[in-house]
């Protein structure tokens, strides 16, 4: 048991994990080595918002260049 390599994972305090890792891969059944382990296919916590697709970057840059405007036409009528 000693023997056996270790897991190549991290702690939240920074030091190596200290459990042997599974046969044949790098980490302990904790930090992802054992099968079926991390996110289940087709994560439905993984959707995107849409807040930066490409319609929307373009939305909010032509609402910043119409308020530029609207300050450039305010400042130049005091």
């Amino acid at each position: 048991m000693q023997a056996s390599p270790r897991c190549g994972a991290r702690t939240r305090d920074g030091d190596a994990c200290r459990s042997p890792a599974i046969c044949g891969k790098e980490r302990c059944r904790m930090h992802g080595g054992a099968t079926r382990s991390g996110a289940p296919s087709g994560n439905g916590n993984a959707r995107k918002h849409g807040l930066f697709t490409r319609g929307a970057k373009v939305e909010r840059d032509e609402v910043r260049l119409l308020l530029d405007e609207a300050q450039e036409l305010l400042q130049s009528l005091k």
